[in-house]
């Protein structure tokens, strides 16, 4: 019989109200939930039955800690495919203890049940295994969330004054897309776009956040009544929750290193195909990829110099160096984030277009760029550098934030793949190759870079490779280097291509052995180095 106790828990609810109802509002009044053996049954005070829910073809979730919505499936829906709902119905509790007494016996009657779920904080649901889980390692998830669950990580990203005064501005003065309008914060944070968007009008906000910031947004959307009202956060992932109304705008803010790093882009595309109405906005809507080949000696060396240590043959009586060649290729696997002179740029820079209206979330999961420049002079190429910049087409004023070097520095700085064996070009040479980019489960891509000079000179009409040099990365493990003296933006009657010349290259072999690039660079050629940088 003690078991059975549960089965019979009755809820007095401060308002019940039907989702399809015209005016939710109008229609709400207070009501009960009744638990029996064969699921939950909630009825108007009048005891007007307003639904009878089977909680195996049901959906519970809290759209906040007094507020929760029971979405029911709809008849005849085939559970291994995409299911639809014909009745939502959204519950009003009393106080916190009973809405958290409400889901406890949710969970304690789907547990008996049979069915598979789990606790349920605001805005997740009870459901198999999301598609978010089935992709992504669960130890990488629980250290993203962890770590954008910190007041000390959001204010880093808040105080980008690029970052954010550019989604400021993106917002306030597009307010005809947003006056009146629904929008979703994809992974909200600190709840700053989603008072953004109600500061420029909008009807109403949902802020979708996963991790434990959701707390602290509430809390900081709570500070600030005026627009609080027409904001609600809900705990959980996209991939998850359910929300009882389309929206006509989605905002977010998905970028990470190299743009796709933390694979939040396919989390904001499965919120566009999930909540966005067919004629919605997104912003951003357009991301785009930036990619130049740079030479840069100092870094060069800096990377190859740090598996010196493993060169040693006598350490403590060990010899190290059969560890070397690895540690070596082991360095040279972190891409680099940094800072840089646009001035390193040894080529016009080429961008690949990702558009967020459109691309499927699938196409994120491989990403294959062509690559060709034309060497503005001639250098060693030490690899390719990277940066984004992403459009809010607003219907008033589209407006860029771009990550771009030369441009004010922002929190993702820019990236670069360096080759540990660079290939030489001179002015006019052809540079072509492939960046390929492999989504993997730790929430980030596996890099694969290959540059190549082709034949210059007489006889280049043949096509032929010069030489080629192929790199492997792991962009979840960058080098940060940003610990070293930041670059002075160009001068905009500056040309890059102008300021680095053929003789100013004083490494002349081609064929430079591993002994030989350890190597610490002679006082000589650290005073010239020294002479050519003070003279750019």
């Amino acid at each position: 019989m003690e078991g059975e106790k549960w089965k019979q828990r009755e809820f007095t609810l401060a308002s019940v109200s039907d989702l399809s109802s015209s005016s939710s509002s109008s229609s709400a009044s207070p009501g009960i939930a009744r638990f029996t053996s064969d699921g939950l049954h909630i009825h108007h005070d009048s005891h007007q039955i307003l639904a009878n829910v089977d909680l195996r073809a049901a959906q519970v979730f809290k759209l906040s800690p007094v507020r929760s919505v029971c979405m029911v499936e709809e008849e005849g829906s085939d559970v291994l495919k995409k299911k639809s709902y014909s009745k939502g119905v959204t519950i009003q509790f009393r106080n916190e203890e009973d809405s958290a007494a409400f889901h406890c016996v949710v969970q304690q009657w789907k547990k008996e049940g049979k069915v598979q779920g789990g606790n349920l904080p605001n805005g997740t649901i009870i459901t198999s295994k999301s598609k978010f889980d089935e992709k992504i390692e669960s130890s990488s998830a629980k250290m993203y969330f962890h770590y954008y669950g910190q007041l000390l990580h959001q204010q880093n990203m808040l105080q980008d004054y690029v970052r954010t005064g550019t989604y400021y501005a993106a917002v306030v003065e597009n307010r005809a897309d947003f006056i009146g309008r629904v929008v979703v914060d994809v992974g909200a944070g600190s709840g700053i776009l989603s008072l953004f968007a109600a500061q420029a009008g909008a009807k109403h906000v949902y802020a979708v956040e996963a991790s434990e910031m959701a707390e602290y947004a509430r809390k900081l959307i709570a500070g600030n009544p005026t627009l609080a009202q027409r904001i609600t956060v809900i705990k959980g992932k996209v991939e998850d929750v359910e929300l009882p109304e389309k929206a006509d705008v989605l905002i977010s803010e998905p970028m990470g290193t190299l743009l796709v790093n933390e694979r939040m882009l396919e989390s904001y595309v499965i919120a566009r195909d999930r909540f966005l109405t067919p004629t919605g906005k997104m912003f951003p809507a357009v991301g785009r990829i930036h990619m130049a080949p740079f030479t840069d000696e100092y870094l060069f060396i800096e990377i190859a110099n740090k598996a010196l240590f493993w060169q040693q043959q006598n350490y403590y009586g060990v010899d190290l160096t059969p560890l070397h060649g690895t540690a070596f290729q082991g360095y040279f696997s972190q891409p680099v984030v940094d800072a840089f002179d646009p001035r390193l740029l040894i080529a016009p820079p080429m961008f690949h277009v990702i558009d967020f209206t459109k691309i499927k979330e699938e196409e994120l999961y491989e990403i294959d760029i062509p690559l060709k420049f034309i060497a503005s002079v001639g250098a060693r190429v030490h690899g390719l550098a990277c940066w984004f910049d992403v459009l809010f087409n607003g219907s008033t004023v589209p407006r860029w934030l771009t990550t771009a070097p030369g441009s004010p520095t922002t929190h993702w700085y820019q990236l670069r793949c360096v080759l540990s064996q660079p290939i030489y070009v001179m002015a006019g040479q052809e540079i072509t190759g492939r960046l390929h980019l492999i989504a993997h489960n730790a929430q980030s891509y596996t890099i694969y870079l290959t540059l190549s000079a082709k034949m210059w000179g007489p006889g280049a009409e043949q096509g032929g490779i010069l030489q080629t040099s192929s790199c492997k990365l792991d962009l979840k493990e960058p080098y940060y280097r940003m610990s070293q003296p930041q670059a002075y933006p160009v001068a905009q009657d500056q040309q890059p291509q102008s300021l680095l010349q053929p003789q100013d290259i004083h490494i002349q072999s081609h064929d430079l052995n591993e002994s030989e690039i350890m190597q610490q660079p002679s006082p000589n050629s650290c005073a010239q180095i020294d002479s050519l940088m003070q003279n750019i």
